[in-house]
């Protein structure tokens, strides 16, 4: 067995679709991606978020082999992005942040560029481009300019000709940025059709993005990994203290005393209550409010979100 034969089959039986030891890229000295070490998973959707200037985009690049490491290395279905970047390109399918449209070219036309630059036949185009189309909602315009898109329908375009191919590995770097939320809903929702079938890597800033798409999620500060887990497991990591929120009429002075009295935090503004403790007793707080005297409207415990892990992780706000 050659040695390409050999890292084929090593690339099919490696359960890792992406690896990475120690990844670094330099600037002029400035550290852009600082020694990252992840393992993807084959079918795995993993988010790579934090805000612009993280890494996450620098990274995608390398991994693509746009970008030479300046340190370690990564491995894409066994293969190595310092050796054999030739091999690497045609296992992956990318869609850029930025859209790299013709405007005066239709949808149809794009796609059958990109076939053809993949080598694929043209009885295969034909029928791949005819299910792309008619999948992200194209089918009416693909013979329409491009200059007469919207920005969302220039974004799901990108996407198919990121896919045309039919990569295994499939890299979406801030699929939806600038969208509006009507755009974006229609591109989670092809996105996640593609879950299982193929292993994504998406960036974003956008944490309620990661929140609904990703199997996993890596948070990115400064080029490295701040944390990395599902996004329940990112959740429970900072639930060390819990919130609880009560909406309600005739708050005492006494039963805010009386509150005050018995957990580490509790404050009050125009009838809301929020009291914070390691142990919180729902019903006992209510019970408690109510034989005061007290009105209650609402009242629930307040989960802790992606932006609450990441300004826990990081100290940052998001968007910078």
């Amino acid at each position: 067995m050659n040695s390409d034969t050999a890292q084929s089959a090593r690339g099919k039986d490696e359960p890792f679709a992406i690896q990475t030891s120690q990844l670094t890229k330099k600037f002029n000295g400035l550290v852009a991606v600082d020694n990252i070490g992840l393992n993807i998973k084959k079918g795995e959707l993993f988010a790579l978020l934090g805000p612009n200037g993280a890494g996450k985009t620098t990274t995608i690049n390398m991994l693509c082999c746009l970008l030479k490491p300046t340190g370690g290395t990564a491995t894409i279905m066994g293969y190595d992005i310092n050796q054999q970047p030739f091999e690497i390109k045609e296992k992956i399918g990318v869609s850029p942040q930025e859209t790299f449209l013709s405007e005066h070219l239709n949808a149809r036309e794009h796609l059958n560029l990109m076939g053809r630059i993949h080598n694929i036949n043209a009885a295969e185009l034909r029928s791949r481009s005819q299910e792309l189309l008619k999948t992200m909602g194209l089918a009416e315009r693909a013979k329409d300019q491009v200059r007469k898109f919207s920005g969302g329908m220039k974004r799901r375009l990108n996407i198919m000709m990121a896919l045309i191919h039919d990569p295994e590995i499939v890299f979406l770097d801030e699929p939806t940025l600038g969208l509006d939320p009507q755009a974006r809903r229609a591109i989670w929702e092809y996105i996640v059709q593609l879950k299982g079938k193929k292993t994504i890597l998406l960036t974003t800033h956008y944490m309620d993005e990661a929140d609904f798409l990703a199997d996993r999620i890596g948070i990115m500060d400064d080029g490295k990994i701040a944390a990395l887990g599902t996004s329940s497991e990112l959740k429970m990591s900072i639930l060390g203290e819990k919130t609880m929120i009560v909406y309600a009429r005739n708050l005492t002075q006494k039963a805010i005393s009386e509150m005050r009295s018995k957990y580490a935090e509790v404050e009050v503004n125009d009838g809301t209550m929020t009291i914070t403790d390691k142990q919180l007793d729902f019903k006992e707080i209510v019970d408690q409010l109510h034989s005061s005297g007290a009105i209650i409207r609402s009242a629930y415990i307040k989960e802790p979100t992606l932006d609450d892990v990441f300004l826990h992780m990081t100290m940052k706000e998001l968007r910078e």
